[in-house]
């Protein structure tokens, strides 16, 4: 989609032609009847599109395998404390995510998703976009640990796309062109959304630009309503066919397609000739429903499709680059998928039990907290609004204190007002004003209502970056976290070209203590 109305790396293909051809001999086994498809229990989404004659071409995820024999990695990050790069694999063949490699690997800094590895042998690895037609880049990579989530039992991490963020390929193999048919599906925080330009999951422009409609086939979701929009308030699943997304036959609306907001939602697109059809349901439980199978668009550009195969994740085709999302797992197939297909590969999501990583008991929205500081020279000092001005800061509070600086020290907690996922703090003594950062300094401002305002004030708790109480994400700056700077409220990446953003004490300012409430 439009505004407009790479890392090298190391050649795996052996390994992954390997772990494809092993994934090939375990489909042989699967067992066909009169009636259907019989598939082997062991079997996970890959092995169940080959059976169903529509192979995965494209396999990603940063949770688990995909496939039951595959067993390379699954993603690569990068940590800032030294540039240095680590591959995150598996805990087993077919297995889970080893969460626990990163965790160590990352520990006392940050780190950002690199690359999110093709487990279809095929090579179409996404990594860091580049600039487009819609926005110059290279785009920023994902916080590696701002979506926590739990599946098969396991620690897992998925991939937090805040505005600015993209991952693409355009030069792929085996992806559809033109109107050869194509199927895909992914698995998104149906609680992490927003109206901007793209957060879209499947095939795009090569060149990075929108060179017209029907050019592009991915899944989109979000609740931008200003080309195409289904039932309700949204999100909804819709198609990025480029110059439009759309929820049916017609260009803007179709009742059919439902605001779906799942924690963990399954979003489908698959098109073929003339044909395309929107899917979705629950990634923790039930089936699929159909939204839309039908015709192509009643738009001129549509039919045939001219699509060109670059694969892009939360992005549009021209780079738009303003959305927000939460992606875990994704295939795009070579062949139309039948509806049978994909309810095999829903019944196989749901069996993995997605988890949401709860907050924490002292973090429940409703809950009344003080965030103490954990730096060696502060640690009497609370975050707290200034009376004087708007600025948020720390300072010495003790029992002797005025009942103003207690109160101006307490919070409340709120369900993250751009991130249910996340927490907003809403002051005690001020109804209605939240901490929220502007120009990267924290303030406490009135809610105004607007999407900005919302992704300002979200902030999504994480362990300590030093190991102490809890560190802040940012909901919109996935690398910067909420930091007392000179005894000055900020939200900080771990070094960059703002003072604030030193290395020096980063950690330990950035990290804090819940303490119990001063008022």
């Amino acid at each position: 989609m439009s505004l407009r109305a790479p890392v090298r790396l190391l050649d795996r293909s052996r390994k992954w032609a390997l772990c494809a051809a092993t994934a090939v001999t375990l489909i042989a086994s699967v067992l066909v009847g009169g009636t259907g498809t019989s598939y082997a229990a062991s079997s996970l989404p890959c092995d169940l599109y080959a059976a169903g004659g529509a192979p995965c071409v494209a396999a990603h995820s940063t949770t688990r395998a995909l496939y039951a024999a595959y067993n390379g990695p699954l993603y690569q990050v990068r940590r800032s404390s030294d540039n240095s790069n680590r591959d995150i694999g598996l805990l087993s063949t077919g297995g889970y995510a080893n969460a626990a490699a990163q965790d160590s690997f990352c520990a006392g800094t940050t780190c950002v998703i690199t690359v999110i590895y093709d487990q279809s042998g095929r090579g179409n690895h996404l990594t860091q976009a580049p600039g487009g037609g819609a926005a110059g880049g290279p785009d920023n990579l994902a916080n590696a640990i701002a979506a926590p989530t739990t599946v098969g039992g396991h620690k897992a991490y998925g991939v937090y796309v805040a505005p600015g963020t993209g991952y693409r390929n355009d030069h792929t193999s085996g992806i559809a062109t033109g109107d050869q048919p194509e199927g895909m599906y992914a698995i998104f925080d149906g609680t992490h959304f927003n109206g901007g330009c793209c957060f879209d999951y499947g095939n795009a422009e090569t060149s990075n630009n929108d060179t017209g409609n029907g050019h592009m086939e991915a899944i989109y979701f979000g609740n931008s309503s200003y080309w195409g929009y289904g039932a309700g308030t949204g999100p909804w699943i819709m198609a990025d066919l480029e110059n439009g997304l759309f929820s049916g036959v017609n260009q803007r609306y179709n009742a059919n397609d439902p605001t779906i907001n799942y924690r963990f939602t399954t979003a489908i697109i698959k098109g073929t000739a003339n044909r395309w059809a929107i899917r979705g349901g629950n990634a923790q439980s039930g089936g699929l429903s159909t939204f839309y199978s039908g015709a192509r668009p009643n738009v001129s550009g549509y039919n045939p499709m001219s699509k060109e195969g670059a694969i892009i994740l939360g992005i549009g085709g021209d780079n738009s680059k303003g959305s927000a999302g939460t992606f875990y797992e994704g295939v795009m197939t070579s062949g139309y998928p039948s509806d049978a297909t994909e309810n095999a590969v829903q019944a196989n999501i749901t069996s993995v039990a997605y988890t949401a990583s709860a907050l924490p008991v002292a973090l429940t929205p409703g809950s009344r907290i003080s965030l103490r500081a954990t730096t060696s020279c502060c640690t009497t000092d609370y975050l707290r609004h200034d009376d004087a001005d708007t600025n948020v800061v720390i300072s010495p509070i003790s029992s002797s204190s005025s009942a103003t600086d207690k109160s101006d020290a307490t919070w409340i907690v709120r369900a993250g007002l751009a991130n249910s996922s996340c927490v907003s703090f809403e002051s005690a003594n001020a109804t209605g004003q939240y901490l929220r950062h502007a120009g990267f300094q924290l303030h406490l401002n009135a809610n105004d209502g607007t999407s900005l305002f919302a992704q300002d004030a979200t902030f999504c708790p994480q362990t300590g970056n030093s190991g102490l109480g809890y560190s802040f994400m940012s909901g919109n700056y996935d690398s910067k976290y909420l930091r007392h700077y000179y005894y000055t409220g900020y939200i900080a990446s771990d070094g960059g070209s703002n003072a604030w953003d030193s290395t020096k004490s980063w950690a330990d300012d950035t990290s804090w203590q819940v303490a119990s409430p001063w008022s």
